[in-house]
């Protein structure tokens, strides 16, 4: 059995790892949680820490791209992900790509402004 090393280890996130991830208060994803009910991270033991898998992660994303990117509302995210999720998960994938290739253009742009 070959060891795939692109595989993430960590099958879990805490909810200060997840706010730092997103640039938010844990406040703000407790929050969330209320207001989107398919963002339901799992609880462990009597003082129900929360334990954000991948696919939490995907749907914080998504959700943080519609309010905190894109200036939605909460109701009009909600909306939009009820509507068409399959849309709202292309364009939030397509959004994120180009905010990375900014940021490595910017990298470069810095690395020619030393050079002159």
């Amino acid at each position: 059995m070959a060891l795939n090393l692109d595989k993430n280890l960590k099958l879990y996130y805490s909810i200060s790892e997840v706010a730092k991830m997103f640039g938010l208060n844990e406040s703000t994803l407790r929050y969330w949680e209320q207001e989107f009910p398919y963002l339901k991270p799992k609880t462990k033991g009597p003082s129900k820490i929360r334990q954000y898998s991948e696919k939490d992660i995907e749907q914080i994303r998504l959700i943080y791209n519609l309010v905190k990117v894109r200036g939605f509302k909460l109701a009009a995210a909600k909306k939009i992900i009820s509507n068409n999720r399959t849309g709202a998960d292309k364009t939030a994938e397509v959004l994120e790509r180009l905010m990375g290739i900014k940021e490595e253009l910017a990298a470069m742009k810095r690395q020619l402004d030393m050079l002159e």
